[in-house]
C-alpha cells in the first residue's frame, strides 16, 4: 500500500490540476461511466462532530475508493481545521487497498474546484462582481479557484462572524482585487456569481435578495438538515448539481423539494453541460448550483496526487 501523507500534498496537487480532475469526472458520471455509492454521514454524539464515508467507483479510470471522515466543529480550540478526511485507494481487479492519502487539503481543493467548474459553464457572461457568503477555511479556496475561471474586478462578502472577514479581505488582496464587506441584500443585488460556504442550518440567502442575471454556487449544505438558500429563490432558478441523489435527501435543493417548490426532474447534472448535452444558462436569469461533495471528487484528486507522488518518489510504501 502506498502512502501519501498530508504535509506532502500541498507540494504536490495544484488547483489546475483539481480542476481538470473534477470536471473530468463530473463528464464521466453523466456519461454513466462513473458512480457514486450512498453517503453515510452522521452525528456521532461526541465532540458535536459529523462523521462518515462517501465512495464511488470510475470504470474509465478503474478508480475504486472511499473517503472517511467529517466536521469536528470544535478543533480550533486544537489548533486543527475543523473538517478531517483520509482518502482509501483499492485495487478495482483484486479489491486489495492500494492507497491511503491524506483528504484535509485536497478536500478543500475538489470542493473549490467543483465550484469553479459550475461558474466556468454557468456564469452570466461577463461576470464582474463575486460575492462570497462565508469566511471559513474553505473560502479562501473558493475565492482563489473562482479567479482562475472568471476574470473579477471586486469581491464583496458576508459572514455571521464579521471579525473573520478579514481572510477574504486578504485573499481578495492576494489576487489582486478590491474587497467590501456588505450585507446581504447588498450582495445578492450587485454579486454576478455568488458562493456559499458556509455550515448554517437555515436560509441566510433570501429570494428578495437575489436580482439580475446571477449564479450560484452553494457549496455548504451536505448533510440532511443543513441550508442556506431560501427554497423560493431556488425554485426560480435553473438548478444544476454533482449528483442528484444526493442534492435532494443531504444537499441544498432538499428543502425546495421537501416544501413542493421543485420536482427531481427539474435537477441537472453538471456534467450535461460539460458534454454538452446541456445548454446550460442559455439566457436563465439565475442558475444554482448544488455541490453536495460527491466522493467520486475526493477518489480523483486523490489518484492523481498518488500518481504524482509516485513520479516523484515521495509516496511511502508499506505492507499491509
Amino acid at each position: 500500500m502506498l502512502i501519501v501523507p498530508e504535509k506532502e500534498i500541498g507540494g504536490l496537487m495544484t488547483p489546475d490540476a483539481a480542476f481538470d480532475a473534477i470536471q473530468a469526472v463530473f463528464a464521466a458520471m453523466d456519461a454513466g461511466q462513473a458512480y457514486n455509492f450512498p453517503v453515510v454521514r452522521e452525528a456521532i454524539g461526541h465532540q458535536d462532530a459529523l462523521y462518515g464515508f462517501k465512495g464511488g467507483f470510475d470504470a474509465a479510470g478503474l478508480t475504486l475508493g472511499l473517503k472517511a471522515g467529517g466536521y469536528w466543529p470544535n478543533n480550533a480550540t486544537r489548533n486543527l481545521i475543523n473538517h478531517q478526511s483520509t482518502v482509501f485507494l483499492f485495487d478495482a481487479d483484486t479489491g486489495r487497498v492500494a492507497a491511503a492519502v491524506g483528504g484535509n487539503l485536497l478536500t478543500a481543493l475538489r470542493t473549490a474546484a467543483a465550484s469553479a467548474v459550475s461558474i466556468k459553464y454557468l456564469a452570466p457572461k461577463g461576470a464582474k462582481v463575486l460575492g462570497m457568503i462565508g469566511a471559513g477555511h474553505q473560502s479562501a479556496f473558493q475565492m482563489r479557484a473562482a479567479a482562475r475561471v472568471q476574470r473579477f474586478e471586486k469581491v464583496i462578502g458576508w459572514n455571521p462572524h464579521p471579525e473573520m472577514l478579514t481572510r477574504l479581505a486578504d485573499t481578495a488582496a492576494e489576487l489582486g482585487l478590491p474587497f467590501e464587506a456588505v450585507e446581504l441584500d447588498q450582495l445578492g443585488t450587485e454579486a454576478d456569481v455568488i458562493i456559499s460556504i458556509t455550515s448554517a442550518f437555515s436560509p441566510l440567502l433570501l429570494d428578495g435578495h437575489v436580482k439580475g442575471d446571477t449564479h450560484i454556487a452553494a457549496m455548504g449544505t451536505d448533510t440532511k438538515g443543513k441550508q442556506e438558500l431560501d427554497p423560493a429563490l431556488v425554485a426560480r432558478a435553473k438548478l444544476y448539481t454533482d449528483e442528484i441523489a444526493q442534492s435532494v435527501s443531504i444537499g441544498e435543493f432538499q428543502h425546495a423539494i421537501a416544501a413542493g417548490l421543485i420536482e427531481q426532474d427539474q435537477i441537472t447534472r453538471l456534467g450535461a453541460v460539460i458534454n454538452g448535452a446541456d445548454p446550460g444558462r442559455d439566457g436563465a436569469g439565475l442558475t444554482i448550483f448544488d455541490g453536495t461533495g460527491v466522493g467520486l471528487q475526493d477518489l480523483a484528486v486523490a489518484a492523481r496526487v498518488v500518481k504524482i507522488a509516485q513520479e516523484k518518489g515521495i509516496a511511502l510504501e508499506v505492507e499491509v
